[in-house]
């Protein structure tokens, strides 16, 4: 059996176990994975965060070394996308439908954390700030290292858009790298996989949550969560069987471009002044906070706080290192000719604004409502989280037209995730086909949509996060080396 053949029949065995696993005992799997993650995090924490700041660190220093005026291609190509677009489709493949879930029920979870130790009005400032930091330049870091390697070797030395490429190309003859190199590429299917099966769940429990406030009900019953799930299969398998290519990024651009429309109109039809003053704060305060917070492991504070820090601020790291592979390399077909420099500062830069401008609003208006109103929206945040952005909507003007703005914005983004998905791991699985067959991009299709209704069967997003957090901690390791792959390159060019 080939290399190739053998990764792509372990790969697909290992997802399916995991899927069907999760399908039949929901409750094992999420309560395995909690032990593994938990006992990593209590013991490994401290290297998880500084591998992530090591790798916001390794992109900076690279944008402003010498190495910075490197093109990625050759050095007369020049970019393909205008850099107002390019940001756009970074945004919308690396944050997706987490940011309609996650825009008002993050911030207030942290604020309803928080107030336990300080003053309310500290607590709402330092639930922004967490928020932001959680979505800002350090998960951009990731993503940024990732693609940055996989678009420097594809473009700059020949090589496919593979995660073992670096590996075997500077150690051709050695078998040692060539072992590693099939490992890598078998982590990052793992990792992206279960990444995404997450992703599928966190999609149907929105849109779920929608349409269920459409149509005037309390909460969206089991029947009505299979019924989206199945929609979305559905509306997902089609595509796999043809390329559509372009037509995927505009399906995500139009996703992209729904939710900028939400943001501005929260922002006009909102307490504007106030909103405008928590983004311009929050956009100080994570300023100076930002780098200090990257090395913080809350230490010397008690279980309580510990077990805060784990479920949220590492399994978001571990969350985007998890998307990482996949991101990596759509990111890196975007970005041919640009610059080393000139990729990290959009990488960086532009999403992070972007996470400021629409946590600072949603999440403002949430934490407006927490401070100067009832305090509702605080408390379902904490229990029902899927529904917040929609009982924020629901209290402004036109709220059907709103809430079904997210939930087709919620749909697109899953689905061209999907796809997206499916494709770059029939490339990882099939040795680097860049053009992989219909059937083994149906049959991850087919696996994905597994692994989202496991996911979905554990029953709440705490099971979904440790489920996804299983699934990347290995990779963390081939990212770290994958940036000392990229520097040893860098030693063979002369820049100008």
């Amino acid at each position: 059996m080939t290399a190739e053949r053998a990764l792509l029949s372990l790969s697909l065995l290992t997802i399916a176990t995991v899927g069907i696993w999760g399908v039949f005992d929901p409750e094992g799997i999420v309560s395995t994975a909690s032990v593994i993650v938990d006992q990593y995090f209590r013991s490994r924490g401290w290297f998880l965060m500084l591998s992530v700041t090591g790798m916001l660190v390794f992109c900076v220093a690279l944008a402003f070394s010498r190495y910075g005026a490197i093109r990625l291609g050759a050095d007369d190509d020049r970019p393909e996308f205008s850099t107002a677009s390019w940001i756009a489709m970074l945004f919308a493949a690396g944050m997706g439908v987490g940011l309609l879930f996650w825009a008002v029920a993050e911030p207030l979870t942290h604020f309803d954390f928080a107030k336990e130790f300080t003053i309310a009005p500290v607590a709402a400032e330092q639930a922004l700030v967490t928020t932001v930091f959680h979505w800002g330049i350090h998960a951009w870091g990731i993503y940024g290292a990732t693609a940055l390697v996989i678009a420097y070797f594809s473009f700059r030395r020949g090589t496919p858009m593979l995660v073992s490429a670096p590996i075997t190309y500077l150690f051709p003859r050695e078998r040692w790298a060539s072992l590693l190199g099939w490992l890598a590429d078998f982590m990052a299917i793992v990792a992206i996989a279960i990444g995404v099966g997450g992703s599928i769940a966190m999609g149907v429990f929105q849109v779920a949550d929608g349409v269920d406030v459409l149509v005037g009900g309390t909460g969206a019953g089991a029947w009505l969560v299979g019924a989206v799930f199945a929609v979305m299969v559905a509306s997902y398998v089609p595509p796999l069987m043809i390329d559509l290519g372009s037509g995927m990024s505009r399906l995500s651009n139009l996703a992209m471009l729904l939710a900028i429309g939400l943001v501005v109109f929260v922002v006009i039809f909102g307490p504007t002044e106030y909103l405008l003053n928590s983004i311009l704060g929050t956009f100080g305060q994570y300023l100076t906070n930002a780098i200090p917070r990257g090395f913080e492991t809350f230490t010397f504070f008690d279980d309580q706080v510990s077990q805060q820090f784990n479920s949220w601020t590492l399994t978001y790291m571990v969350w985007w290192i998890a998307w990482g592979p996949f991101v990596g390399v759509f990111v890196a077909r975007i970005s041919k000719g640009r610059t080393i420099r000139e990729f990290v500062l959009g990488v960086l830069i532009g999403p992070t604004l972007f996470s400021v401008i629409w946590f600072g609003a949603f999440g403002g208006i949430g934490l407006y409502e927490a401070l100067h109103g009832t305090g509702e929206l605080a408390a379902m945040a904490v229990t029902n989280a899927e529904r917040s952005t929609f009982a924020l909507l629901a209290r402004m003007p036109l709220s059907n037209l709103t809430t079904l703005v997210t939930i087709v914005a919620a749909f697109l983004f899953i689905v061209t995730s999907v796809v997206s998905a499916a494709f770059v791991l029939g490339t990882f699985s099939t040795g680097g086909d860049p053009d992989p067959k219909p059937r083994i991009r149906l049959i991850w299709g087919v696996l994905l949509g597994v692994l989202g209704y496991a996911m979905i069967l554990s029953g709440s997003m705490d099971a979904v996060k440790k489920l996804i957090a299983l699934g990347a901690l290995p990779f963390v390791f081939i990212t770290v080396l994958l940036m000392v792959c990229l520097l040893r390159a860098l030693k063979g060019e002369n820049p100008a």
